[in-house]
């Protein structure tokens, strides 16, 4: 059987064939018709975003994506004007945001044969906001797709599921993201798989701890402050170091971006770095500023959630120690701490563990205060009975 060759627009997806497939089959056949909305689901870090981009790409392309012609090459870099993104940096997607997407959506096509509409992070939406989309995929315009990337089917209302097309990635393996790393930003084979699996398959994020080790060492950290809690006291300390280290992470990921941001405003309106602002020019300073601290707060509420991904990977090499699956663990640089751990407690009080950090992330996705989440989750996560 001959194999598949797929255009230039997929080359950056990892590990997804079943998905490309999918996609480049629509593409071949849209003289027919394509599916006016389509569901892309994956964990973080399987490439939902990156994917809707290419496909949006082919589907505009005269090639079917060949990644060299104009269409794709605006596309690609986010200036098609038959493309629109939405994407958000705050907790979620507001009702005027949507409402402004699904009025664009009814404008047409400009350049090519059709509109594309790419909503990432579409579990963001409240049940407000997703009505709104819900009747704009209900009665579409001709010629206007929409690509909806969410985590997982369920992540979105049952009224829109029943009106998309849905496609399923997969996390990449450790191979695979390991040597994109090594490939495309030179990092050493050993660091690359290390890295690879710490991220657990994450491409964003595993290629920010091989090329920081400010990051790593952040990280580190994080577990094993969390190994070393046996008292109340730990835990509260604890809880405030986890605090401490979301913040300078999410301060590391949006401090250089928001300087570069503000002195690219600033050129666009011709004033010089450290020359006064014009009355009249002070508002749209302003305006970036709060869109800046938008984006810190998801940037931390991120960085917490991080936290207790990795704690997660932490406690279950323990569990996978005591249950002697043979699984490679996540943190095999920690062995000689999850053999200890993991001989000195029950497979049960490690899937409690395990249980506490799932509710304390619900937590913090709930508002509640995320010291006092992490106080809970620290005080439930002590060496106990040793």
């Amino acid at each position: 059987m001959n194999e598949v060759v797929y255009g230039a627009v997929w080359n950056d997806l990892l590990g997804q064939p079943e998905a490309i497939a999918q996609l480049e089959q629509a593409v071949r056949h849209r003289d027919r018709g394509v599916q006016h909305a389509w569901l892309l689901t994956g964990p973080p870090g399987s490439g939902r975003s990156n994917l809707a981009v290419a496909f949006a790409a082919a589907l505009l392309c005269e090639e079917q994506g060949c990644g060299v012609c104009k269409s794709c090459r605006l596309v690609m870099t986010g200036a098609h004007p038959d493309v629109a993104v939405l994407s958000t940096e705050k907790v979620t997607i507001s009702i005027d945001e949507v409402r402004s997407m699904v009025a664009s959506s009814n404008f047409g096509s400009s350049m090519g044969r059709y509109k594309i509409m790419i909503i990432e992070d579409a579990d963001r939406m409240a049940e407000r906001s997703s009505n709104v989309l819900l009747k704009a995929l209900e009665e579409p315009p001709a010629g206007t797709i929409w690509l909806l990337c969410a985590p997982s089917e369920a992540d979105m209302l049952p009224t829109i599921r029943s009106r998309v097309r849905k496609v399923g990635l997969k996390v990449p393996s450790i191979e695979e993201v390991a040597r994109i790393l090594v490939e495309r930003d030179g990092v050493d084979q050993k660091l690359a798989l290390q890295v690879a699996a710490e991220s657990q398959s994450h491409i964003g994020m595993a290629r920010r701890l091989a090329t920081s080790l400010d990051a790593r060492n952040r990280r580190r950290d994080t577990l094993v402050s969390a190994l070393a809690i046996k008292t109340v006291t730990d835990a509260v300390n604890t809880a405030e170091r986890w605090l401490d280290i979301a913040k300078k992470d999410a301060e590391a990921l949006t401090a250089e971006r928001d300087d570069e941001e503000k002195a690219g405003l600033l050129r666009s309106m011709g004033i010089e770095a450290g020359a006064a602002i014009p009355a009249g020019l002070r508002t749209d300073i302003r305006q970036l500023e709060e869109a800046q601290k938008r984006r810190a707060t998801r940037s931390l509420r991120d960085g917490i959630d991080r936290i207790m991904v990795d704690l997660l990977s932490l406690y279950r090499d323990v569990l996978s120690l005591q249950l002697a699956t043979g699984s490679a663990l996540v943190n095999a640089d920690l062995r000689p701490q999850l053999e200890s751990l993991a001989v000195a407690s029950s497979s049960a009080q490690t899937i409690t563990k395990l249980d506490a950090i799932a509710t304390a992330r619900i937590r913090v996705d709930s508002n509640v205060q995320a010291l006092l989440a992490l106080e809970a989750l620290a005080v439930t996560l002590r060496r106990t009975g040793e």
